[in-house]
């Protein structure tokens, strides 16, 4: 569709560059009858300026604002050759269209506005320099967990306070429904009572695009779904979202910042050498999880009985078995983390994936 949009706009911006040149001369248009004079055509230079630089800015979170500009410029020229230019207005129906869809998705009152801000105010709190983990700090766990810490890397680098997440994959709703393709951003703190996590996808379907924002910061999390960014589809919160979203906060220490598994707010119970259970506590939640592992030391599988599945909707909650599987692992800098995994939901004897994830980059201990 962007591209779509880049070619009806480069095309619009060239069509305008006529109206300069029957103002000065350079060419003699017979598709426009009526006199332009010179102060009009420096106009029709400008509007087409404009129109050829929202083309290139199709991809840019600032495209809204230098199509806006465009758009009323492009419509004015029209206006005044009228009866020559008028069915140039389709043109700017489009480009209305899109400068609407960006302002939504990118604008300052946008999904991408709000967690970008948060994201900001959340690493401005971490720390100038963090101690290193030891094989002392591992002594209290379970040996399977701290064996994972080992096969991860963990030992030797500076414990963790918060990181930046990149993950691309597919998502849907149940398994009579067709995947959406998603790219995530997202933005976690690790320590302190009330670990934070900002997580925003971008999904697709059927070209259809959707805004999905989690958000869990102090003692509130949300759940919330736009479709093409302006149409809120669902809103969701309450205990039942502070739950779920208390084991979606662990399941991501457990997978991509295991340095945060040796924080006194989890309790570690052993199972048996390739399993232990934890108990883990947020301000007022208090989840637990059961962690697999294979013969290397690597988590295979998370499962929690503790979060609970959403409605279509967001205002109703059921509590199903969850579980997040690790299919592979990869080196990102010193770290030997997942690097492909999947999420699902577990109905008796029924179960059905809903997730596909790729880790596509990790920062740790960022500043904004």
């Amino acid at each position: 569709m962007r591209w779509a949009l880049t070619i009806v706009l480069v095309l619009h911006g060239l069509i305008h560059l006529m109206g300069f040149a029957k103002a000065f001369g350079f060419a003699q248009l017979e598709a426009l009858k009526l006199p332009i004079s010179r102060p009009m055509g420096v106009l029709w230079l400008v509007a087409a300026l404009l129109v050829l630089a929202s083309a290139a800015l199709a991809w840019s979170r600032w495209f809204w604002l230098v199509g806006a500009v465009a758009l009323v410029a492009s419509q004015w020229v029209i206006v005044s050759s009228w009866s020559d230019a008028k069915f140039g207005t389709a043109a700017n129906v489009i480009l209305l269209v899109a400068v609407v869809y960006g302002f939504a998705s990118q604008g300052p009152l946008s999904f991408r506005a709000e967690y970008e801000r948060e994201a900001r105010a959340l690493l401005a709190a971490a720390p100038g320099s963090l101690p290193l983990v030891t094989d002392a700090d591992l002594a209290g766990l379970p040996e399977p967990v701290a064996r994972y810490l080992r096969y991860s890397g963990t030992v030797g680098q500076p414990r963790v306070a918060n990181f930046r997440a990149t993950w691309k994959g597919r998502i849907r709703g149940s398994p009579a429904e067709p995947w959406m393709s998603m790219s995530v951003d997202q933005v976690s703190t690790t320590t302190g009572a009330e670990p934070a996590r900002l997580f925003l996808i971008d999904a697709t379907m059927k070209g259809v695009p959707a805004d999905v924002f989690h958000r869990f910061v102090g003692d509130a999390a949300t759940f919330r779904v736009k479709v093409a960014s302006l149409f809120t589809v669902v809103d969701a919160k309450g205990p039942e979202m502070n739950r779920a979203e208390t084991v979606t906060i662990f399941n991501d220490l457990c997978l991509v910042a295991p340095a945060a598994l040796i924080d006194p707010a989890i309790r570690w119970e052993p199972i048996d050498a390739r399993a232990a259970r934890a108990t883990f506590t947020r301000g007022a939640e208090t989840i637990s999880a059961e962690l697999r592992f294979d013969e290397t030391g690597a988590l295979v599988d998370f499962i929690s009985d503790d979060r609970l599945a959403a409605s279509p909707d967001g205002t109703q909650f059921t509590r199903k078995r969850w579980s997040t599987p690790v299919l592979a692992y990869g080196q990102f800098g010193a770290h030997r983390l997942l690097s492909r995994g999947e999420a699902k939901w577990h109905d008796g004897a029924t179960s059905f994936t809903y997730a596909e994830l790729e880790l596509t980059g990790i920062e740790f201990n960022v500043r904004p």
